[in-house]
């Protein structure tokens, strides 16, 4: 019996078709065409990043046609609505709950709204969480534009001309914000200076966080009458503030000097504080006049930034009380 032919194998004679792969092997030569281009191969980064973009250009175009809106322009919550309407803030609308439950604050609101012109929108809850992302809005949202912020140095040297003219009472008291991205710890911050006759708020245009929504809500309406106020750069304001004559005070847990022997607090006096990871950068730790540091329980490493502040605030505004 012969044995069986190989696959694959040849014939050794010159007649007839040879017996070979069937053309697989050439197919396999000929391999799978063309390289796909980057963006097309879905390991690929660039694959990630056209889809990314696409993404992006979907979401854009949702909310051009009103599918979405930007919830950090709506200031939530009943205190926070009234109080930035008693300011007159330019707002554009509010959205109030189709079955909202109407108290005082509600209807001064509904009030306020009808007096300064401003359209009143009925929303369902459901509509009112997705606009606000889920924020507590006890049934009320306030539209609003941008933040306006006043520039820092300006903002100092009117302060300190009407306290030499004897415009205001009490020497200028600013509080300055390094490397703080929390809107609620500006909030807290916005909140303290209001509470205890502080006359500004200091932010850097860069690495810092702004007056948010979050923030508005924090302040419970504060940032309607304390002025949030933009630096292009910290260290340069800080300087032609202590040429104006006002005294700084960086807040640090390692200050030379305890809080309760703080000198000058009856002077125009800026008080700066950082972030609670990271503290005072060393730029403006340099440009501080004092470093002063809050005695506290040896077991707590350290204070947040809002609550820092609205303990040296107090105790700022104690002093000048006796003085």
């Amino acid at each position: 019996m012969a044995a069986p032919k190989r696959p694959g194998a040849i014939r050794k004679n010159k007649k007839g078709p040879l017996v070979g792969t069937g053309g697989h092997g050439r197919k396999a030569l000929e391999g799978k065409g063309p390289t796909p281009k980057a963006e097309d191969r879905p390991y690929h980064k660039a694959h990630k990043m056209k889809k990314a973009a696409e993404r992006r250009q979907t979401t854009q175009s949702g909310r051009s046609r009103g599918h979405s809106r930007v919830h950090e322009d709506l200031v939530t919550g009943r205190n926070s609505v009234l109080e930035a309407l008693r300011s007159e803030i330019p707002a554009k609308a509010l959205y109030a709950a189709s079955r909202i439950d109407v108290d005082d604050r509600v209807r001064e609101i509904l009030q306020l709204c009808a007096q300064q012109g401003i359209t009143v929108l009925e929303a369902s809850k459901g509509e009112l969480d997705r606009l606000t992302s889920d924020a507590v809005h006890q049934g009320v949202a306030l539209q609003v534009p941008p933040y306006e912020y006043r520039d820092s140095v300006d903002t100092a040297r009117k302060l300190m001309v009407q306290w030499e003219k004897r415009h205001i009472t009490r020497p200028p008291l600013l509080v300055a914000l390094d490397g703080i991205t929390d809107p609620r710890n500006l909030g807290a911050i916005i909140r303290s200076v209001s509470a205890f006759s502080g006359n500004a708020v200091i932010v850097p245009e860069r690495r810092s966080v702004g007056v948010t929504a979050s923030a508005w809500k924090t302040s419970a309406g504060a940032a309607a009458r304390v002025p949030v106020t933009k630096a292009a750069n910290l260290n340069r304001t800080l300087e032609e503030l202590k040429g104006m004559g006002y005294f700084v005070v960086g807040l640090d847990g390692g200050g030379e000097v305890s809080l309760p022997g703080l000198e000058l607090a009856t002077e125009p006096l800026v008080i700066v504080v950082g972030s609670e990871g990271k503290g005072l950068s060393r730029l403006v730790m340099e440009n501080c006049d004092q470093i002063v540091s809050i005695p506290i329980d040896s077991t707590m490493e350290s204070l947040n930034a809002s609550m820092a502040v609205g303990i040296t605030l107090y105790e700022v505004s104690r002093r000048r009380a006796g003085s």
